[in-house]
């Protein structure tokens, strides 16, 4: 008798449940920054010096975090997403410096692109989860981006370059910035408005169905580790021209929060559900927590804790999550 409006308020309950994991990452974000801004009033924090240092620094970050959403939607993960990043920057600092920037962004990029098919395809043909894979070809790539200049730097003397790519800017906007509007609006317009983006998030939430009706799961499976590799060897791009060098170790400490961003940002880390927007808010989020702890004088590791709790704290909410086509 009393079981209709039981379900009733259990469905409300419900409802409010998931609103609240959906905004989590928004409320976070604005959460964090009005604490550091209360917290770092005497030390500029809310200074637009120091705003558009964060932005910068959670440029490739987020780059990184809009492809592996379509790796993690899949059900797949890509664990060489950093050794790709510096790979990619030596490739850059190697052809830029012989072919001009066209050459070496496009050499760059291509690396990437190259990457995301090895993974993919060993993933896929030789059915090896795709942890392992990536766990593997992480050290094999890390070990080709050490032996390419002897642990050296490669630096990067074209303007043009690194005006395009992270020196230079659009009035007070930093190109950095402009690139991750722009990979933003693509990975948003690829997960929304396109059928492979609905292709990958069915095959994430469940592959068996997703092949019963007709879905080429292989195929989708690939092409989001393309897209995360891609993406990895792009954020390459944009450090290498940040920097205006390449270099062996060039975000290779980026894959935690990369994870996290991606995580907390409302992507399953088990498939089958994604948010590019959450993606992007979680990296800038991850770049104001470093930089307000930096700011507070807090050592790397407290920075180490402070992303691990994160990472914990965001699985968490994951697993409680349902799954969304």
């Amino acid at each position: 008798m009393n079981q209709g409006p039981q379900r009733t308020l259990n469905r409300l309950k419900g409802l409010v449940g998931d609103s609240l994991r959906d905004y989590v990452v928004y409320l976070a974000f604005f959460a964090i920054l009005a604490s550091f801004a209360v917290i770092l009033r005497d030390d500029g924090f809310l200074s637009w010096a120091n705003l558009l240092n964060i932005g910068r620094q959670a440029a490739p970050i987020a780059v990184m975090a809009v492809g592996m959403a379509f790796a993690l939607a899949s059900a797949e993960i890509d664990l060489s997403v950093g050794s790709t990043v510096a790979l990619s920057s030596l490739v850059a600092a190697t052809v830029v410096g012989s072919q001009g920037w066209l050459v070496g962004t496009l050499a760059a990029v291509g690396i990437g692109i190259l990457i995301g098919m090895v993974n993919g395809l060993i993933t896929v043909k030789i059915r090896i989860p795709s942890f392992l894979v990536t766990l593997g070809t992480l050290g094999v790539i890390s070990g080709v981006a050490r032996n390419m200049n002897n642990l050296q730097s490669m630096p990067i003397r074209d303007d043009t370059f690194s005006a395009l790519f992270g020196a230079g800017s659009l009035g007070p906007i930093s190109s950095l910035v402009i690139w991750t509007v722009f990979v933003f609006a693509v990975g948003h317009f690829a997960l929304h408005y396109l059928r492979w983006g609905r292709h990958v998030i069915a095959t994430g939430a469940d592959r068996s169905a997703a092949r019963a009706v007709g879905l080429n799961t292989n195929r989708i499976r690939v092409s989001a580790l393309v897209v995360s590799a891609t993406a990895a060897a792009f954020a390459g791009v944009l450090l290498a021209g940040r920097l205006a060098i390449g270099r062996h170790d060039l975000g290779e400490n980026y894959l935690l929060t990369v994870i996290a961003a991606v995580v907390i940002g409302g992507t399953s880390l088990f498939g089958g559900r994604a948010s590019i927007t959450g993606a992007v808010t979680g990296a800038l989020i991850m770049a104001m927590l470093n930089n307000g702890l930096i700011l507070m004088g807090l050592e790397v590791a407290d920075q180490l804790i402070a992303r691990g709790l994160i990472i914990i704290v965001a699985v968490a909410l994951s697993m409680r999550a349902p799954r969304e086509s």
